[in-house]
């Protein structure tokens, strides 16, 4: 009988080492997951910035370079 609350001790304190390791697990993907969506926004911002040619300088008002 003592063998099997052994066992059964051990079962159990096993599944909460588990369930904490998923509860980690879990925060981590959530974590990324915001990391990502925020890096996705930034790229089509900067995707829009490029299409639209909005990043690059009017060559009427630039200055030249202090090399000419």
């Amino acid at each position: 009988m003592s063998d099997d609350k052994d066992r059964i001790d051990a079962l159990e304190t096993r599944i909460a080492y588990q369930e904490q390791t998923i509860d980690e697990l879990n925060s981590a993907v959530t974590d990324q997951w915001a990391l990502i969506e925020q890096l996705r926004h930034k790229v089509e911002q900067l995707e829009q910035q490029v299409l639209s040619g909005s990043f690059i300088a009017d060559p009427a008002t630039e200055k030249p370079p202090p090399h000419y």
